[in-house]
This record gives structure tokens, sequence and C-alpha cells, in this order.
């Protein structure tokens, strides 16, 4: 299992063992990343799952899809480096891939 380490908006590093398939939102939820609320259950939906992705990742998470976008708009200060954790499904290269969770979240 890749492990994923989330900057929680306290600056708490959370290290966790991701299992593979899963999104970094479901990873979150299930290992109570502080700041990530997932209000829609993972339906792209609203931007309550939004991170910000390590600049040196984001080549290998692939583009953002057109529904990702337009849900960014929602989120709380969105950067070039925002994305959706509904939206990001973990692969077995995201060993030491780092995220770090907004100070809050954005909703609709």
């Amino acid at each position: 299992m890749p492990r994923i380490t989330f900057i929680e908006p306290d600056g708490f590093r959370r290290v966790i063992n991701a299992p593979v398939g899963i999104t970094l939102m479901e990873a979150a939820m299930q290992n109570g990343v502080q700041g990530i609320l997932a209000l829609c259950g993972g339906a792209c939906a609203c931007a309550t799952c939004h991170v910000y992705v390590d600049a040196a990742w984001l080549p290998s998470l692939g583009d953002k899809e057109e529904m990702e976008e337009g849900m960014l708009e929602c989120a709380w200060e969105p950067g070039e480096n925002s994305r959706l954790g509904c939206q990001v499904h973990i692969t077995s290269d995201m060993d030491g891939l780092e995220v770090t969770v907004p100070q809050r979240q954005g909703a609709i």
C-alpha cells in the first residue's frame, strides 16, 4: 500500500497506508484526516474534499476532468495544485504523495 501524507490544517502530518483503488477522499475519511468533510460522499458535487497536491506529483495524477474543474471553482482559495480528493484514485505509484488540506473547505 502506498504511504500518503496528509498535512492537516493545524500542520499535523498524518501518514497513512492507503489501499490502491480507493480515492484520496476515501482514504482521508477512513483515517480521520482533519479538514476533509466529504459532504457529497464522493459524487463530485461539492468542494469539501479539496486538497493541495505537492507540485512534484501533479504530472503523475493526470489531468482534471471538466466536472472537477467546475467544482474547484467552489473551493476555498483554489490554486494550480488544487484537486478534489474524490477524483484522485490511489495507485501503487503514489507512494510518498503529500497533500495539504486547506484551512477550510468550500461548499455549495
